[in-house]
C-alpha cells in the first residue's frame, strides 16, 4: 500500500482514496499495472458510461482469464494445504496444482464442457474444490458452489436455476467428530436438476459410496485426463466467472453473476494493497464453499500466497483446533467471523495460551459487525501486535466496500477505511451525505466488481430493483452505517432489519454490542414487533448454561443498553430462547424471526443452517409477547 501510494506522489491514504474515486479510470488502470494483470488483448477503453453506475462498462475490448492469474506461480512451494478437524493434512505445490488443474480441465473438455457452461460444486472446503473451480474457469465455463451441509431443497433452489451440466461432489464430509454421508442428497439433486449429465465424486470421507442416479458417475481421479497441456480460454472482461447466491431467507435465492476481470482486479486490490498479501504469506479464512469468502480466499493464489484450507467444526478440540493449525502451518493472515470471535470470548478461550501465534500478522473479521469489546478481546487474548481488520461488503459485490489498511491505525469498533476505488458514502433518507451520523451505506461511482447481473434477468429489472431504485445514481447496499471523520466506518446492521420505534431508526448491532457484554448472555437477536400502531423492540437472548432470565438480569440488560445507547434502544420485552436461527454463513436472521412472531410465512427455511430454531419463536406463549 505504501509503495503504491508513494509511487503516485501521495503521502497519505485520504489523498490516495480521493484520487482513486475522482480519477476512477486512471486508478483501476494503475492497479492493473501494479498487480501485473495480464490481458490476452489490451483494452480499448478503461471505463465507458462513467456517469451510469448501473451500466458502466469496464475494460472494453480486453480479454483475459481469471484462472490463468491464479496459476501463474510455479515451483515446489506449497500452493494449498488442507487440514481437517481430525488432523488430516494434504499439501499441493504450485506445480502439482497446475498439473491437476490441467488433467481435470481435460476431463471437462472430454465431457463436452465449453465456454459459458455451468459447472457446480457440492463440496467441502478442500483441495478438490479449488482444483475443480480452476479447471472450470480455465475453460471459460462458469463455476458455482454450495457446501455439503445444504439439504436437497436448498441445493435445488440454487443449482436448479442455473442448470449445470457437471456436478463435482464427495461421498461425505466430517463435522464435530461425525461423518455425514451425502450420496442420497446428491442422487435427489441429480433427479431434480435434469441438466446434470455427469457427476464426479471425490472420496473425501473414504467410504467409496456413490449416488444411485441416472447421470453418469465417475470418481474424481478417474475423471482426469493426463498428458494435455494446460490452456486458458481468453474471455471478455465481464464474461461470467462465478454465480453466487443471496441468502434466500425471503424467497428463492437471487443468482448473482460475477465476471472474470472485475473479480480479479478487486481481489488483487484487496489482497495485495489492503491486506499486504504476498508470496511469503500463508492465508487462512474459515469458510465453506457456500460463502463468498471461499471465492475471496481462492483468489489469494494470484498474489502467490499459500492457502490454508480447513473443513470441520471451528469449535473442535474445545475451540483450539484452528489456533493449533495456525501455529503448525505458520499462518500469517487469519480470517474468521465476528460471531466466532464472540463465541470464543464467551467460552473463555485464549488462543495465545493454546498456540504459538508469532507468525500471525493480520486478523480479518467479517459476516457481521465486530463489536468494540471484540477488538479488546483480540488484542488481549490473541495478539497485541496484530492488524485487526474488520471488513464489510457482501456476496452482491464479491468483495468489500470498507476494510483494512496496513498503513492506518486500528480504531476500536471501526473498519479502518473505505476501499480504494470505492466511492462509499452514507446517505440520509433524502439522499444527503452524512458524516458521524447513521444512514444508508451507498456507493456513488462505478466499480468493476459490481455484478454482471442476475441469472435469468434479461431486462435487468430485478438487478435494478435490488440496488439502484432507492437512491437514483447510487448503489444502495442495504447496510445501516456511519462514516467517521477519521475515515473509518461503523456498520450498525442490515437496513432491512433496522428497528423503528417511535419513528427513530435503530441498528440491531447497537443493541447486540451492549447485551453481549454481559457474561450471562451467549448471544441475542432483536426485532421490531408491531404494537399499538407503533413498533416496539423485542429482544431474544440465549443464556449461558445455569443462568435464569429473572428480574435482576432483565434489569441489568435494560440498564446496560440504556447507559450505552439511548432509551429508544431499550427492549419492551426480553425473552429467553434456547437457540437463534442463522444462515449457513453464520448470520442471524432477524427478518425470519420477525415474520414468525407476526404469524407470517418464512419464504425459504432451506437457507438456514438450523431451521428448527424458528420453532422456538412459533411456540412462544401469547403472554410472553403481551
Amino acid at each position: 500500500m505504501h509503495r503504491f501510494m508513494s509511487d503516485r506522489g501521495f503521502d497519505d491514504y485520504d489523498a490516495l482514496h480521493r484520487w482513486s474515486i475522482d480519477e476512477i479510470a486512471d486508478f483501476w488502470s494503475a492497479l492493473a499495472g501494479f498487480c501485473d494483470v495480464r490481458f490476452s488483448r489490451d483494452p480499448d477503453t478503461v471505463l465507458t458510461r462513467p456517469d451510469d453506475i448501473m451500466d458502466a462498462g469496464w475494460f472494453a475490448g480486453a480479454t483475459l482469464n481469471y484462472a490463468e492469474h491464479l496459476l501463474r506461480h510455479t515451483g515446489s512451494r506449497p500452493a494449498l494445504v488442507f487440514r481437517g478437524e481430525d488432523g488430516a493434512r494434504e499439501v499441493l505445490s504450485f506445480d502439482e496444482l497446475r498439473r491437476q488443474t490441467a488433467e481435470l480441465a481435460a476431463g471437462l473438455r472430454a465431457a463436452g464442457v465449453a465456454e459459458g457452461d455451468r459447472v457446480a460444486g457440492f463440496l467441502p472446503n478442500g483441495i478438490e474444490a479449488i482444483v475443480a473451480m480452476l479447471a472450470t474457469t480455465s475453460l471459460g465455463a462458469v463455476w458455482s458452489s454450495c457446501s455439503p451441509d445444504f439439504g436437497a431443497n436448498g441445493v435445488v433452489d440454487r443449482f436448479g436455476q442455473i442448470e449445470p451440466v457437471v456436478l463435482f461432489t464427495v461421498d461425505g464430509y466430517f463435522y464435530a467428530g461425525k461423518t455425514i454421508d451425502i450420496t442420497s442428497v446428491v442422487a435427489e439433486l441429480a433427479a431434480r436438476v435434469p441438466t446434470i449429465r455427469q457427476i464426479v465424486v471425490a472420496d473425501f470421507a473414504g467410504s467409496g459410496s456413490r449416488p444411485d442416479c441416472a447421470a453418469e458417475v465417475t470418481g474424481f481421479d478417474d475423471f482426469k485426463v493426463a498428458g494435455e497441456a494446460l490452456e486458458f480460454v481468453a474471455v471478455d472482461f465481464d464474461h461470467p466467472l462465478f454465480i453466487l447466491y443471496s441468502s434466500g431467507t425471503t424467497g428463492a435465492p437471487k443468482c448473482i453473476v460475477h465476471g472474470h476481470g472485475g473479480t480479479l482486479l478487486q481481489h488483487l486490490k484487496e489482497h495485495v494493497l489492503h491486506t499486504d498479501l504476498g508470496p511469503a504469506d500463508r492465508l487462512f479464512y474459515f469458510t465453506t464453499c457456500g460463502w463468498m469468502m471461499w471465492n475471496w480466499l481462492a483468489s489469494g493464489l494470484a498474489a502467490g500466497s499459500t492457502l490454508i484450507l480447513f473443513d470441520g467444526s471451528p469449535f473442535h478440540d474445545e475451540g483450539g483446533v484452528l489456533w493449533r493449525i495456525a501455529e503448525e502451518e505458520a499462518i500469517t493472515i487469519f480470517g474468521t467471523s465476528a460471531k466466532y470471535l464472540s463465541a470464543l470470548e464467551k467460552a473463555g478461550v485464549r488462543p495465545r495460551e493454546i498456540a504459538d501465534l508469532r507468525a500471525l500478522c493480520t486478523l480479518l473479521s467479517t459476516g457481521s459487525p465486530l463489536a468494540p469489546q471484540s477488538f479488546d478481546y483480540v488484542y488481549e487474548a490473541i495478539g497485541d501486535d496484530l492488524q485487526l481488520s474488520s471488513i464489510a461488503g457482501g456476496t452482491d459485490i464479491l468483495s468489500c466496500f470498507a476494510l483494512g489498511n496496513p498503513v492506518l491505525p486500528v480504531r476500536r469498533g471501526e473498519l479502518q477505511c473505505r476501499g480504494l476505488g470505492m466511492a462509499v458514502a452514507v446517505f440520509d433518507d433524502d439522499g444527503r451525505p452524512l458524516i458521524d451520523a447513521r444512514g444508508e451505506l451507498v456507493c456513488t461511482r462505478p466499480f468493476p466488481s459490481a455484478p454482471v447481473g442476475f441469472w435469468n434477468d434479461p431486462d435487468r429489472s430485478r438487478y435494478r430493483a435490488a440496488y439502484f431504485e432507492r437512491f437514483p445514481g447510487a448503489w444502495a447496499h442495504g447496510d445501516f452505517a456511519e462514516l467517521k471523520r477519521s475515515g473509518g466506518v461503523v456498520i450498525h446492521g442490515r437496513s432491512d432489519a433496522i428497528l423503528n420505534p417511535g419513528g427513530v431508526r435503530i441498528g440491531t448491532a447497537e443493541i447486540y454490542r451492549q447485551v453481549e457484554k454481559l457474561p450471562q448472555i451467549v448471544e441475542s437477536i432483536a426485532i421490531g414487533q408491531n404494537w399499538d400502531d407503533d413498533v416496539r423492540v423485542v429482544l431474544f437472548v440465549v443464556l449461558r448454561d445455569g443462568t435464569i432470565l429473572d428480574e435482576t438480569l432483565e434489569t441489568d440488560i435494560r440498564r446496560t443498553i440504556r447507559a450505552n445507547t439511548s432509551p429508544r434502544h431499550v427492549p419492551a420485552k426480553i425473552i429467553a430462547v434456547p437457540e437463534i436461527p442463522r444462515t449457513r454463513s453464520g448470520k442471524i436472521v432477524e427478518i425470519a424471526v420477525r415474520s414468525v412472531v407476526h404469524g407470517e410465512p418464512v419464504g425459504n427455511t432451506e437457507a438456514l443452517a438450523n431451521p428448527e430454531a424458528l420453532r422456538h419463536f412459533e411456540d412462544l406463549p401469547a403472554l410472553e409477547l403481551e
